[in-house]
């Protein structure tokens, strides 16, 4: 399996794949809401925002990750890991895992401080992320579920309060996301 961290190419494959692993766990609506949201964060993210962390195997795209900037008023440098999909026959052999460590690795290579994501706290509390209240570092939007807001850092230290509001990129500027 090769693991590639990028910032532009393979749009329409990653699309599809986000498209059909959401379709099958979340059914044929998630999935067209997913694979709208990545090609608008592939379409409309500028380069400095957004890294793309792919799985490949044979040839094809086999998982995703994307991490785009995460804007803190008066706060460190800060990026959202999300959406994440890896194939469904693919699922459980780690490969999620594998881009997330991938993908947080390079972000700490260009001064990444801190990364977020919103999601199941048992599944990315393996990589190290870790439940963050809104009276630390706020999310960009109002959150259904407040128990999904994660974050780690990558400097060393703790999460510490951050006064003020975050700003995500405009592709997750909108409250169906959250």
């Amino acid at each position: 399996m090769d693991i590639t961290v990028h910032r532009t190419g393979i749009n329409e494959a990653i699309i599809n794949l986000f498209t059909r692993t959401f379709a099958d766990s979340e059914g044929e609506a998630e999935g067209q809401v997913i694979g709208g949201l990545v090609h608008d964060l592939l379409t409309t993210t500028a380069e400095e925002d957004i890294y793309c962390v792919t799985a490949t195997e044979d040839g094809e795209v086999v998982g995703c990750i994307i991490f785009t900037r995460l804007t803190l008023t008066d706060g460190p440098v800060a990026f959202l890991m999300a959406p994440v999909a890896v194939l469904t026959g693919c699922q459980g052999k780690g490969t999620g895992q594998m881009l997330i460590r991938s993908g947080l690795e390079k972000l700490k290579e260009h001064g990444v401080e801190l990364v977020f994501t919103y999601g199941d706290p048992d599944f990315y509390g393996k990589t190290g992320f870790r439940p963050v209240s809104e009276d630390v570092v706020r999310a960009p939007l109002k959150l259904t579920y407040p128990e999904g807001w994660l974050g780690q850092s990558l400097a060393g230290t703790g999460i510490r309060p951050v006064a003020g509001r975050s700003y995500c990129v405009e592709a997750f500027n909108k409250a169906v996301y959250w």
